[in-house]
């Protein structure tokens, strides 16, 4: 699973709603990262970066270990800057694309819900009880 997936997610159990603390989910117990290299496109980069949540992609990155997030600003670039600095458009390439967490776990920062990260595939699949009406 890549960043730029774990940056879409939230918890969608029946405990959690959309006014609630429900994203990001937090990375926990993650023991296996690789790094799969991708060609860079910058008018992609640039074109997902508005759909980002920063403070999640940071957070997210910095909790894997201290040289993923390295070279993130804290708050998010000026998007309508067209001479956005291409270096920093290769580091978050890095982490959206690049950084792959193949097994681990993600909690639910409102009710604790468990994520596994299983072969690169988060399952986000809840029970029948779980389910939000």
């Amino acid at each position: 699973m890549r960043l730029i997936t774990h940056n879409l997610l939230a918890c969608h159990a029946r405990t959690c709603t959309q006014t609630s603390n429900n994203f990001p989910l937090r990375f926990e117990q993650i023991t296996k990262l690789e790094l799969i290299e991708a060609d860079f496109n910058e008018a992609f980069v640039r074109g997902f970066l508005p759909k980002v949540d920063w403070d999640a992609l940071v957070s997210a990155a910095r909790s894997l270990g201290s040289d993923v997030g390295e070279g993130l600003p804290k708050s998010a670039p000026d998007l309508d800057d067209p001479m956005l600095d291409q270096e920093l458009l290769k580091k978050v390439h890095h982490v959206l694309l690049e950084m792959h967490i193949v097994e681990g776990q993600m909690l639910c920062p409102n009710c604790s819900h468990v994520f596994q990260i299983r072969n690169g595939i988060p399952n986000m699949l809840l029970a029948e009880h779980e389910l939000a009406r």
